[in-house]
């Protein structure tokens, strides 16, 4: 195991961590709109829930790629 290999790790890691965060702000908008009474509140937070499941989509992508490139290079 080399430096690329450690490096990898830790891309994939950030990538699998940051979407771990993303997911706990999922988890708190949803909480906040279980909550709210007011549709202008309700569609604010189902665009922020939007957003973070986009970013959520992205980071999996990215540890995704991330895992396969490294699969590539031990071939």
């Amino acid at each position: 195991m080399g430096p690329d290999d450690t490096l990898w790790r830790m891309n994939a890691e950030d990538s699998l961590r940051r979407a771990e965060e993303l997911l706990t702000k999922v988890e708190e908008a949803r909480a906040r709109l279980e909550s709210t009474n007011e549709p202008d509140a309700a569609l604010d937070v189902l665009g922020e829930l939007a957003d973070l499941a986009k970013e959520v989509e992205a980071e999996i992508q990215r540890a995704k790629r991330e895992a396969e490139a490294e699969a590539d290079a031990q071939r």
